[in-house]
């Protein structure tokens, strides 16, 4: 029996399977067309083999790293969750999922990354309190810096000139976007009627945390909280195909998930993962200490002992099934 392939993904929070978009995106395209991945819900990217979050681990292609190429490795699997659709829904989606990416997603980042209480109070909190000591300490600022030159791109050098101005248009553009969604999905169960299609997995991945997110400012999520049919959209695919909180099902439902389908929800390489962390951290701390001045080597009369650097060796270990 060929070993599955094995998904890499943020952890759950917020009463989702996981917090990340993209990663959410994933894994409920997986959902939807019953994939059988093994999944990995990890609390930092050094634990994929990628260093990237999302990434799946494949037998053919290696490690895919990107939302859509782990999508379209899915389709090529026979796992096609547009299958049905006709060549006009095929070009909605297109259109759609481009609206999301340039309407919707700059301004997710903005609440989540950007807006200073949102981050502060909801976004580092969660994350330095959920990943790893000493990772905690630098990884949400580095994963900050990322996302505000992520918008830089996205924006451009107007960003810079009026902030202020930018940002009121883009919020407005969003809930556009928002009201847009609401209008195409009526009173249906899905975009596309009754099944579920690529479409409500990018919708889904980007609605999801912006609703279930407990944020202190919550400008665009008050707009969203507005629209009932994307709201209960939302809950029912949660209900439907993640019926856990915050993506930690119970003991029960991994056996029973593992054996229907070999899908397996585990921390690989514990041990590795806590070793480096400790090595991480005394690299640090002496790192500081040497630049700070605290701490100084003497040279003997004999010459300096030679000081060999400490090699971190990455090793995959051999899971049991």
């Amino acid at each position: 029996m060929a070993a599955p392939m094995e998904l890499f993904c943020w952890a759950g929070g917020w009463g989702l399977p996981s917090v990340d978009p993209d990663c959410l995106a994933v894994l409920t395209y997986a959902r939807f067309t019953g994939a059988p991945l093994k999944v990995h819900r990890v609390t930092s990217p050094w634990r994929s083999p990628s260093g990237r979050l999302p990434a799946l681990k494949t037998r053919d292609e290696g490690t895919i790293s990107k939302t859509q190429q782990i999508i379209t490795h899915l389709r090529k699997q026979k796992y096609n969750a547009d299958y049905d659709l006709s060549a006009t829904q095929g070009a909605d989606t297109l259109a759609f999922v481009s609206l999301l990416e340039e309407k919707l997603l700059p301004v997710l980042i903005h609440t989540f990354w950007v807006d200073a209480k949102n981050y502060v109070e909801h976004t580092r909190k969660w994350y330095a309190e959920t990943v790893p000591f000493p990772l905690n300490f630098f990884l949400p600022n580095c994963m900050h810096k990322q996302h505000l030159e992520r918008l830089q791109l996205m924006w451009g050098d107007s960003y810079m000139d009026d902030e202020e101005k930018l940002e009121k248009e883009l919020y407005r553009d969003a809930r556009e976007c928002l009201t847009l969604l609401s209008q195409r999905l009526g009173s249906q169960k899905f975009f596309f009627g009754d099944s579920p299609a690529s479409l409500d997995a990018f919708v889904f991945s980007r609605l999801a945390p912006l609703l279930k997110a407990k944020l202190p400012n919550g400008k665009l999520q008050q707009h969203l909280k507005s629209l009932q049919n994307l709201c209960n959209y939302c809950t029912s695919i949660l209900s439907l195909y993640f019926p856990w909180d915050g993506g930690e099902p119970p003991a029960s439902t991994l056996r029973a998930a593992g054996a229907d389908s070999g899908e397996a929800e585990e921390d690989p390489h514990k041990r590795r993962n806590q070793l480096l962390s400790v090595l991480v951290g005394l690299a640090a701390m002496l790192g500081y200490a040497f630049l700070s001045g605290i701490v100084s080597i003497q040279r003997s009369g004999t010459g300096p002992a030679g000081r060999q650097p400490i090699a971190l060796e990455e090793e995959e270990e051999e899971e049991e099934e």
